[in-house]
């Protein structure tokens, strides 16, 4: 029997997150993995970076790319198929391969559940619709947008894998400390990882143009605040942090 798309619950899903995404902002509540953690919960039960890392973003790529495989083959076609399969190498890179390089500090199981919770969410939403509610013209290989937004995409996913490299490269195996990074977008900006990410992300959003990608950009403007903690940390900590380096809002956009 085949799934027709049900407008009413992706609607409702996408207002839950993107409302969950707003009130973060308003709470401003900082990040709960790494330096901020031992603040925010000293005592909380924690499991390693790498584990909770894994378990955290897998059901942003197992959900989404559950649904795709268990569909007909007709239903596989391009264009989105293209769309949902970037979503899904993306979180296939986060789970399966950050999640096993990351150096960070084990964090919380309370924050992983929040997380966990997101990316299930998130997950069900991108799958289920763009498999069963998205229609594309047939000339959409050829729009502009099309182009620019898997462009931009690969780019800022690029950009990430790049920046969370020269992040690792910073600590030694079992090490803590915190030091300035160089080089890459580092030179530039204070978050150049959370900027791959949100680069990836909002230029991924153009190819769909629909409301149940609302929730996935308001969330992520959660790594915004962020990165602006991140460059008035290490203002504090580092003497010699270079005064020039921007913050990460101006270049989102």
């Amino acid at each position: 029997m085949s799934v027709r798309c049900q407008q009413s619950p992706v609607l409702a899903g996408s207002a839950t997150l993107a409302a969950l995404g707003a009130l973060v902002l308003y709470l401003a509540e900082p990040s709960g993995y790494g330096k901020y953690s031992e603040n925010l919960m000293p005592v909380a039960i924690r499991l390693p970076a790498r584990a909770a890392w894994f378990l955290q973003e897998l059901p942003s790529f197992a959900v989404p790319a559950g649904i795709l495989a268990g569909q007909p083959s007709s239903l596989r076609g391009p264009p989105a198929t293209v769309l949902l399969g970037l979503f899904c190498a993306h979180y296939f890179h986060r789970t399966f391969v950050y999640s096993l390089l990351t150096r960070g500090r084990p964090f919380p199981v309370v924050f992983l559940f929040r997380g966990f919770v997101f990316c299930m969410g998130n997950g069900l939403l991108q799958g289920y619709y763009l498999v069963y509610c998205a229609e594309y013209p047939a000339e959409w290989y050829t729009d502009i947008r099309f182009s620019l937004g898997i462009f931009l995409f690969i780019l800022g996913m690029g950009i990430n894998i790049h920046s969370d490299y020269i992040l690792r490269q910073l600590r030694k195996p079992g090490e803590i400390i915190y030091r300035i990074p160089q080089g890459g977008l580092f030179t530039y900006v204070s978050g150049a990882n959370f900027l791959g990410l949100l680069k990836g992300y909002f230029t991924w959003k153009p190819d769909q143009f629909s409301t149940v990608n609302l929730d996935h950009a308001l969330c992520d403007l959660w790594f915004l605040y962020a990165s602006v903690e991140s460059i008035e940390f290490y203002l504090k900590m580092f003497d010699d942090y270079p005064k020039s380096r921007r913050a990460l809002i101006p270049f989102i956009f």
